[in-house]
């Protein structure tokens, strides 16, 4: 019995390893806009929730997310782009934890320690863009090394 738990036990780590995407996570789901991400970094996934799609519509909403840091954050950088039929249209980056400034209150987190963050978020748009598209979303720390990364498909059939 030991032996065959312990094969189990390998061909799970084997088909683990083998593995070259995380599955793709539901942010919401509602009449007339649904949201769903992936992480893009193959080494590490993260969790990400909202209360309701509506509340996106609205200038500030809750959020949920939660990881465990592969890289020390001295220095944070973030980078959006909106990619529609396979062209990027939109690009923003923004210093988010940087010399002087820190805009989050996990900057300066060390490598293994949790980051969890309940609470709101400002887009800063009026209204999400009617259609299908994609939200490729990286941080990077100060070594430009990846510290989180997802690609987040969005489609909204709202009519504002």
């Amino acid at each position: 019995m030991k032996t065959s738990n312990a094969l189990l036990f390998i061909l799970v780590l084997l088909y683990i390893n083998a593995s070259t995407e995380w599955p793709t996570h539901t942010v919401c789901k509602e009449d007339n806009l649904e949201i769903y991400y992936k992480s893009c970094d193959p080494q590490q996934d993260f969790a990400l929730s909202i209360d309701r799609c509506s509340d996106i519509v609205t200038h500030t909403f809750n959020i949920r997310a939660a990881t465990v840091l592969r890289h020390s954050i001295k220095e944070l950088y973030g980078k959006l782009e909106m990619i529609v039929n396979g062209k990027t249209v939109l690009t923003y980056s923004e210093t988010l934890c940087g010399p002087g400034h820190s805009k989050l209150i996990f900057c300066g987190k060390k490598k293994g320690e949790h980051l969890y963050y309940e609470g709101p978020v400002t887009l800063g748009i009026k209204e999400i863009p009617q259609g299908d598209y994609t939200i490729s979303a990286k941080l990077t720390n100060q070594d430009h090394v990846t510290v989180a990364c997802a690609d987040f498909t969005v489609k909204n059939y709202l009519d504002y």
